[in-house]
């Protein structure tokens, strides 16, 4: 059989994503014990006990599985809190829930002396200066993904890439080399497949000469967990870092009908608005089925709505959905389910 060596082309789209990252020392080996998130659900077995170091939307995501099959999870986070830059207020149910899910949560706590022998992985746990030994039958490392950018010969083109590695594009995907475009997780960015798939349309537009560009105003993240959390546009947290003023509304579920009749109280809908117009600047849910609430948020943000709008647009009830006119009714000094402020908070 021929081999292919060289191909000639008058347009490429780079599109080879992340790879996970390790710890320092630390190797992957095929049915090894150490695992990463690529490797993590081959069920080779259910582990009795399973450290997962790392706090990020994988490190949970994967340990509630694992916490499901039956598995007695121990989870260390070097920083903190758990899930950083996710405002902290959405995290809180979830961290109470994973108290009692998980065998323990360990903040402020770094890994180091990982040993991998046939029936168990041997580790260190750092925290104040104290060290613990440890042994668990299998080790998760969820901290984080590097792009594949390396060993694509990017060195004998102009593409450029910045000192984390990822390649630097424009708002229409192209890199510093005029045939070739790069879209996903290469680019950087939030890490989320829907973001690479509309960063891949965008390329493919530009290649034909149409006129497009990659201008989302409200990408929506997700964290698939028990409660779910997910958000879109600005963040608490970053309005406070940019200095940026806004007036926060929390609808609490135990407001909900529905979310009672769900047993899904723990709950709640934030809604950030401008607090001069009341211009919706970003939404964050906590609770069951977020996956599908969010997406009202990003066309509200998307089509510039003002909380007004949301919270005249009619919502079926019962349902989940109405947590999220409710959030808008608070703003506005009219909530049907919880006394309202008259005047909107400034944060």
């Amino acid at each position: 059989e021929s081999e292919i060596t060289k191909i000639n082309f008058e347009k490429a789209v780079i599109a080879t994503g992340s790879v996970p990252l390790s710890l320092p020392g630390i190797s992957y080996q095929p049915e090894g014990r150490i695992m990463h998130s690529g490797t993590a659900l081959d069920f080779v077995d259910i582990p009795q006990t399973l450290l997962i170091v790392g706090g990020g939307y994988v490190g949970l995501e994967l340990g509630m599985v694992y916490s499901a099959l039956g598995s007695r999870v121990t989870l260390v986070e070097r920083e903190d809190r758990l899930l950083p830059g996710v405002d902290k207020d959405l995290v809180e149910p979830l961290r109470r829930r994973l108290e009692q899910e998980f065998d323990s949560i360990g903040l402020n706590t770094k890994v180091s002396n990982v040993q991998e022998q046939d029936q168990n992985v041997a580790v260190q746990l750092e925290k104040d200066n104290t060290t613990v030994d440890r042994t668990f039958e299998r080790l998760l490392i969820a901290v984080g993904r590097s792009p594949a950018s390396s060993d694509l010969g990017l060195e004998h083109t102009q593409v450029r890439c910045d000192q984390s590695g990822f390649i630097v594009v424009d708002e229409q995907q192209r890199t510093s080399d005029e045939a070739i475009f790069a879209v996903g997780d290469v680019v950087g960015g939030m890490m989320l497949a829907h973001k690479a798939t509309r960063e891949g349309k965008v390329a493919a537009e530009v290649i034909a000469g149409q006129k497009s560009a990659f201008d989302a105003r409200a990408i929506p993240a997700v964290v698939y967990t028990d409660p779910q959390i997910a958000w879109c546009g600005i963040t608490e947290e970053q309005a406070k870092e940019r200095d940026i003023a806004i007036s926060v509304q929390r609808f609490p579920w135990k407001y909900s009908g529905r979310a009672q009749t769900m047993g899904a109280t723990e709950g709640f809908t934030k809604l950030l608005t401008n607090p001069s117009d009341g211009r919706i600047l970003g939404v964050g849910i906590t609770g069951r089925n977020t996956e599908g609430l969010i997406s009202e948020g990003v066309l509200a943000i998307e089509m510039g709505a003002l909380a007004e709008d949301l919270a005249l647009s009619l919502h079926p009830h019962p349902t989940l959905s109405e947590t999220e006119s409710e959030a808008a009714e608070l703003y506005l000094g009219s909530a049907t389910h919880l006394l309202s402020r008259k005047t909107p908070t400034m944060r």
